[in-house]
């Protein structure tokens, strides 16, 4: 008699765990089945930025031009924040990697996880590699391997095809 009812119980208290941690399960795999979806590339052709960039950015941006060296008030920019892609405003890096390389270009060590996509670039009869939003596929920059530790990488970015967010105010909605 003892044995039977022990028996129901613990059928009992592990239907009831199955029960109630069912939902808790399903709530903690969604962050991996939603969170990234704002990451999804856009299927937006690259002339529909045109009426929402400056020229000048648009150039860079999806014309895979490079600004002036030293012509980016972002050079000076050494307040906290985040440094945002100009297109669809998707994050890139933070402030806290920025440093100052000498090159005329923002530099950061590096990237926000996740947000930047590479491929190489065979111009000038040298290959480098190219860095773009994963979102919007806009033209950044190029990554070296000249950089200072811990990553040794110098993310060489137009400031252009960025803008600046400082830590106190909130980041804008991301454009589609």
């Amino acid at each position: 008699m003892i044995r039977t009812h022990s028996i129901k119980r613990r059928n009992i208290l592990q239907a009831l765990g199955i029960i109630l941690c069912a939902p808790i399960a399903s709530v903690l795999t969604l962050p991996r089945v939603f969170s990234n979806s704002y990451l999804e590339p856009l299927n937006k052709p690259h002339i529909a930025w045109r009426t929402q960039l400056s020229p000048e950015a648009y150039h860079v941006l999806f014309e895979h031009h490079t600004e002036e060296p030293n012509s980016s008030e972002l050079n000076h920019e050494h307040r906290e924040g985040t440094f945002i892609c100009a297109a669809c405003y998707l994050p890139l890096f933070q402030s806290q990697h920025k440093y100052e390389s000498g090159s005329g270009w923002p530099s950061f060590t590096q990237p926000i996880t996740r947000h930047i996509g590479t491929q190489p670039d065979h111009q000038f009869g040298i290959v480098r590699t190219e860095y773009h939003c994963i979102r919007c596929s806009g033209h950044q920059g190029h990554v070296f391997n000249d950089g200072p530790l811990p990553t040794k990488q110098r993310w060489c970015n137009n400031g252009l095809a960025l803008n600046f967010v400082l830590k106190t105010d909130p980041l804008p909605l991301l454009r589609s």
